[in-house]
Order: C-alpha cells, then structure tokens, then sequence
C-alpha cells in the first residue's frame, strides 16, 4: 500500500499513467532544455538520469522504500527524451554546411527509428557490460544512490547531508564559474560532474586518464611540427582516434575470453545456468527480433526517405552493434560516452570506402551518434536497475516511450533555439569572428569539420585506430595474464611497498585501456579533474579506514552507497540542475 494513500497503488494503470505523465510532460523536456542549451554552448552534454532521479523520487517519495523503482522508470524515461532532444546538433550542422534540410516529419521518422534501434542495441548489449562486467557506470551509480537516499527515510537521515552539499558545491560553483565570477576556475576548465565522477570511479580509473591526458599534452608540440595537429589544435584531435582503437582492442580481448568460455561449457555439456531473478528475465527472441525490425526501418529510412545509398545504411547499422558495445565499456568506466567520436570514426570510414557527399555522410554519421548516446543511456538505467531490483521489461517499455518523445522535441527544440538565438546558424569554420563566445557548438564544429574533408584522400585517421588497435590488445593481453598469474598476485600482496608497486602497474604501466582512454576523448584539463577527484576519494578511503571512521550504523547501508559516491554523485547532480537553469532562463531570453 502507498504511503500516502492519495496515490495510485503501485503497478496500476494509475500508478505508470502518473509516472509516464510526470516523465514525458515535465521531467523530459526541462531536460532537453538543460541538454540542447550544453550541447549548443559547449559541444557536450550531461546525461538527464541524475537530474531526473532527483526529481522523480520526490514524486515517488509517498510510496516510500519501493518508490525508488517508480522513480526509476521516470528518470529512464526522461532522460531518453532529454539525450534525444541534444541530437539537434545535427540538423546545427546542415545549418552550416548549406545544406537543404529534410523536412520536419522525415527527421522525427529517421530520429525515432534510429533511437529505437539503440534502445535494442542497449539492451542486448545489457548482459556483457552490466551483468557480466559489471561496470561502475559513475552516474548509473550515482541515481541509484539517489534513489534509495530519497526513498527510503532511514537512508534519508544519513545521506541528506553527504547528498546535498555535494548538489550545493556542483550547482552553486557550475553558475559562479559560467557567469565569470571564478575566474581561476573557468581558466583551468574546472567541471563539477567530472570531478564527481572521478570521485565515484576512484583512483585506478582517474590515474590512468591523467596519465594519457599528460602524455598526449607532452606530444602536442611534436604532433604540431609532423603536420598532425594544426596551429592551434588540441590533442584529441588525433587522441580520440588513438583511444576508440584501444577501447575496441581490449574489448575483442574481453568478448573473445567470453565467447571461448562459453563455447567450452556448451562442449562440456555443463550444468544449466542459475536461474535468473524474475526482475531481469527478458525474452530474447523477442529483443532480437527488436532489433532486427528497427535495423531494417532505420536502412529503410535513411535510404528512401533521405537519400542515403544502401550500402552505406547498412555500413552505418553494422557498425552501431559494434560502437554500442564499445562506448557502453567507456560509459561505464569512465562515465564519458564518446559519442561524436563515433561519428566521426564512421563518417571517416565511409569517406575511405568512397563518400563524399556531406548530406549522406552526416544522416549516415547520425545512425552511429544516436545510437551510441540511447544505447549507453539503455546500459546506464540498466546498471542503475541492476542495483535496485528494477523490472528490466518495464524499464525498456518507459525507454521506449521517452524515445518516441523525444524524436519529436529534439527537432522542434533546436528550431526554437535557431530561432531564439541566429548566431547558433553562423558557421563557426567559415566567421570564427561572428562566433558568440558563450555559443561554441564544438559538437558540431567537429561534425563539419570532417563533413568537409569527405573528398580528403588521406588515411592518416585509420592509421591511428590501428594504432590504438594494437596498444588496446597488447595492454589487455598483459593484463590478463597478470591477473591470471599466482606468483604475481601473491608478489602483489607481500608488503605496502609491493602494493604500492602494483598500483604504479596497473595505473600507469599497463592501465586499463578503458580507464586510460578517457585521456583520448577529452581536453587535458578534464582528464585531471577526473583523475584528482579518484585521487581524492582514494586517499579519503584509505584514511577513513585507517583511522576506524565507519560507524556501527552503516552496516547494513549498501556497499556501493558511501558517502564519498553520494558526494560525487551530488556534484554531478549540482551541475546538471545549474545547466538547467541556464537553458530555461537562456531559452526565455532573460539573458539577453
């Protein structure tokens, strides 16, 4: 029974006609607002789970401790609409490019066919990177921890305050530093989120992302002079390249060691599996067959209603059930999503295999950069679930539902932020001058900077996955057979100075390059906010261990819900309620 029994009892027609109403009407596109603002003024976006879990669990508070599923399902799907209405970069960079854009109808068709079929590829991809690798997933961790924080009063009492200052600290420090009032901190690109996430992840996640980040920022100058950075260009220019290469070396290390252990136990005629809890049964003849129907509808959309040549549709599906996979590993590593790198990895790919049409490469492109951004949102609430107990098949049925939604804001969205605001149509390549400082699109900066170099016969961009290829294989091979070897393992727990030893290994000598990856993708600065924060809530554990700091009382308080995860995950939260606020007040012209 609810707590309040004004409410609709738990799993009644009521009880989801609520939740959907609260997620699609409200919740969603405050958060596409929030999103579509980041993705237009800065080139990235936070993803809408945390801020939805936040105010979904004050709708689903009344029905106290199993309230935290109900909020679950709203902040799945709101926050499918928010990542979907942050695709409008897409239709930013016909703008700039001179494109003539598809119609409205056929835009919300492409989007919501695309979405759906990573909603599918999310899912199928659930029970490697949830279930088997269980993967952290920073922010994923962090709307559980909210979730059972805001509806459970016993778990209330003791996170309110770890929870809200770190909300406080995120939300209040993210304004100050967007309206220019810490000057230092805008200077040195200090961001909330990924210093709250560093603090979820932990040391051996954020050291190897310095260490990339470092090495990449040593290597600029020499880059520069052989002609593989311009004047003025950072390192991920080719860094992200480098790092998809490496994530996907280890991850054909990883789904090999799966598939061989699996194919040994089908020959060895092994004992049936556990049995599989009732909340995450899902009917895979029926998601298979999913995705094979939305696969089709997004060839057939892309190819009869926008022009795309067949070939290069099926390329551009094929590929998805690839990256899904891959940007899932990252995602839950790292809690970054390199989504335009998907885009650009396949749009180069398919400029090698011949294209050179910009309009085809970028409808092309947007099959991978949407189904990467919906399948890791899928794998996100999935790990989020996972800790909660929440019913997979509904999750997926709110998801889908968001999906639908959102296909139709995030064109609507960005006409009314081209419209608002004209300087958004200016194209950055061609009137760097005319470009507003607090709009830098450099989502879709980089979008049309490889759009442009279609006709490029240069293989510099393939060279450099191959290269990452062979880093990612070799630095898993060894990792594996470190793992695997006792002698080492023993060696590694002899003293505090071997301990101390092992870390130096397995943080900077052979990271994980999954870990170390995230030093490709992003700017130097974050990389070592990242890293500083996993540093900080290392040692803070490590104190706090030392010196007997953890109460009787939290014995029976999750594992995973300490209080240095709910302060990371309130600065993750903090953060994406000031963007926000900045896309509403921005939005109505207040700022103007």
């Amino acid at each position: 029974m609810p707590r309040f029994r004004f409410l609709p009892a738990i799993d009644s027609r009521g009880y989801h006609l609520l939740l959907g109403a609260v997620a699609i009407l409200l919740l969603g596109p405050l958060g596409g607002i929030a999103a579509a603002y980041m993705n237009f003024s800065l080139g990235f976006f936070v993803g809408g789970q945390v801020l939805a879990g936040i105010l979904g669990s004050v709708v689903t508070f009344g029905y106290g401790p199993d309230g935290k599923h109900g909020a679950n399902y709203i902040q799945t799907m709101a926050a499918s609409v928010a990542s979907m209405a942050a695709m409008g970069v897409l239709i930013q960079a016909m703008v700039w490019l001179g494109l003539t854009a598809p119609s409205s109808a056929q835009l919300i068709t492409h989007f919501l066919c695309v979405g759906m079929f990573g909603v599918g590829l999310g899912m199928l991809s659930t029970p490697l990177v949830v279930d088997r690798m269980r993967l952290t997933f920073p922010s994923g961790l962090a709307v559980a921890n909210i979730l059972r924080a805001l509806t459970d009063a016993r778990l209330l009492r003791r996170s309110v305050a770890a929870l809200g200052s770190g909300m406080g600290l995120g939300g209040g420090i993210t304004l100050l530093v967007e309206k220019g009032f810490l000057g230092i901190l805008g200077a040195i690109q200090f961001s909330a989120s990924t210093f709250g996430a560093g603090i979820i992840v932990g040391a051996r996640i954020g050291v190897p992302a310095i260490v990339v980040g470092a090495i990449g920022l040593a290597l600029t100058p020499w880059l520069r002079e052989q002609g593989l950075l311009g004047a003025n260009d950072p390192w991920r220019k080719v860094g992200f390249l480098i790092a998809l290469g490496t994530i996907l070396g280890a991850a054909i290390v990883d789904i090999s060691l799966i598939l061989r252990e699996a194919l040994r136990r089908v020959r060895a005629d092994a004992a049936p599996a556990e049995e599989t809890e009732a909340w995450k049964k899902v009917d895979m003849r029926r998601l298979v067959a999913w995705v094979a129907f939305w696969g089709l509808a997004v060839i057939g959309s892309s190819t009869l209603l926008l022009g795309v040549p067949l070939g290069y549709s099926a390329f551009a599906v094929a590929l998805a059930f690839v990256l899904v996979v891959v940007n899932g590993i990252s995602l839950g590593i790292s809690d970054s999503n390199p989504i335009s790198s998907a885009f650009v990895v396949g749009v180069t790919l398919m400029a090698f295999a011949g294209l050179t049409d910009p309009l085809v490469g970028l409808i092309a492109g947007s099959v991978l950069l949407i189904t990467t951004s919906v399948g890791g949102d899928m794998q996100q609430d999935r790990s989020t679930g996972w800790r909660l107990g929440t019913n997979r098949v509904i999750q997926f049925r709110y998801q889908v539902i968001g999906i639908a939604g959102g296909a139709v804001l995030a064109v609507f969205i960005t006409q009314l932020f081209l419209a608002a605001y004209p300087v958004l149509s200016v194209d950055a390549f061609l009137h760097p001058e005319q470009k507003a400082a607090n709009w830098q699109s450099a989502m879709t900066y980089k979008f049309v900077g490889v759009l442009r170099g279609l006709t490029s016969s240069d293989t510099t961009a393939l060279k450099l996955m191959a290269l990452g290829l062979g880093i990612g294989l070799a630095t898993e091979v060894i990792r594996k057979w470190l793992k695997a070897h006792a002698a080492y393992q023993a060696w590694t727990q002899r003293s505090a100075g071997t301990r101390a030893a092992e870390f130096v290994i397995d943080t900077v000598i052979v990271p994980s390059p999954y870990a170390s990856s995230f030093g490709g993708f992003v700017e130097w600065y974050t990389s070592l906010w990242l890293g500083l924060g996993g540093i900080f809530s290392s040692v803070w554990n490590w104190a706090a261990r030392r010196v007997r700091r953890r109460a009787a009382s939290e014995a029976d308080v999750p594992e995973d819900m300490s209080g240095m995860s709910l302060i990371g995950g309130g600065l993750i939260a903090g953060e994406a309620l000031a963007f926000l606020g900045l896309g509403i007040v921005g939005l109505t012209g207040l700022l103007r």
